[in-house]
């Protein structure tokens, strides 16, 4: 499992620079018209549930990448930490993101908090926690929240992307970068009522749902 998420590591970085096609649908990303307008809502849907989510205090972003939702998160932020694997994609974060934001490059499976925060965020990252490292994780979600704190996240639905390569196992995928590189990554799909019954034994209570279109899993809770 560590040289698997080694591996997931070293593709995060070198997907680095082509990370926001996906995002923004460019290039071998594209989609026909019909599903980008899917797509568009269903991002404006999610963007929309974060909003109204997020409304002041400090903000912990776990797996920040590139910027996509901590220029979001920094306009209700009172403070706003963001952290991630690479320094690569904080390198386009901090390009992107107009607002301070405390920078910190560490390994989410390593990593403990120093302080305490209101919300914890995490964007298209929860698919990538291996089965062996679920409840550490969550352990590390609950350190880093004050009494009373809440959680939102936001990953990929089952089905709502097909542009990704295929499948190899239960909770893996190969994914292929523009320059034919391949790498073996975590990738694991949950559905709402999966997900909500499975931290609620971990002392969670998530309300989450699949965007109308069925794009994005997204969500929050306590």
């Amino acid at each position: 499992m560590s040289d698997l998420l080694a591996e997931q590591r070293r593709y995060y970085a070198a997907r680095a620079p082509e990370y926001d096609d996906w995002w923004f649908r460019r290039g071998r990303y594209a989609l026909d018209a019909p599903a980008h307008a899917r797509w568009l809502a269903d991002v404006a849907e999610v963007e929309g549930g974060l909003h109204a989510f997020a409304q002041g205090g400090a903000v912990l972003e776990l797996a920040a990448g590139t910027g996509l939702w901590t220029r979001h998160l920094v306009r209700a932020a009172d403070r706003l930490v963001a952290v991630d694997a690479s320094s690569e994609v904080l390198e386009i974060n901090r390009a992107r993101v107009d607002g301070p934001v405390e920078y910190v490059v560490a390994d989410l499976f390593e990593w403990q908090p120093a302080d305490r925060f209101d919300l914890c965020f995490f964007g298209f990252w929860h698919s990538h926690v291996p089965e062996e490292r679920f409840d550490a994780f969550w352990a590390l979600v609950r350190r880093a929240l004050r009494p009373g704190g809440r959680i939102f996240l936001v990953d990929n639905a089952r089905g709502g992307d097909s542009t990704h390569t295929p499948r190899v196992a239960p909770d893996r995928e190969v994914r292929r970068l523009s320059d034919g590189r391949e790498f073996e990554i975590v990738k694991r799909y949950w559905s709402p009522a999966a997900l909500t019954e499975r931290v609620a034994q971990l002392g969670f209570a998530l309300d989450l749902r699949v965007t109308e279109n069925g794009c994005f899993l997204f969500g929050g809770g306590g």
